[in-house]
């Protein structure tokens, strides 16, 4: 990305004020009923994007964990890279198979 495309990219998510929370993904990440959510969400007037782990309570509602990753929406350009460069490893490791 360049310089001035990463400029417009933050004046853009630091412009774009949202009420409720955007989810913009959310999978099972295991049998215990959790989840993994990211979505977008508005604190103290900053739009971040949230990752964070899902529980399903006794009444059946998902409720998040206390711990997850918060990160500004300017950072986001670096968090895509962060996670195509660890796919990228993860396979090259042969941690992760080759889909068909």
């Amino acid at each position: 990305m360049t310089t001035s495309a990463r400029a417009n990219w933050q004046a853009i998510g630091d412009a774009i004020k949202i009420g409720a929370p955007v989810i913009v993904a959310e999978f099972w990440a295991n049998r215990r009923g959790e989840s993994i959510r990211v979505q977008f969400y508005e604190f103290e007037g900053t739009t971040l994007l949230d990752i964070r782990k899902h529980y399903t309570a006794a009444d059946g509602v998902l409720r998040p964990t206390r711990k997850g990753l918060s990160v500004t929406i300017r950072r986001l350009p670096d968090l895509a890279k962060a996670i195509v460069k660890a796919e990228r490893m993860a396979h090259e490791l042969g941690l992760l198979k080759v889909q068909p």
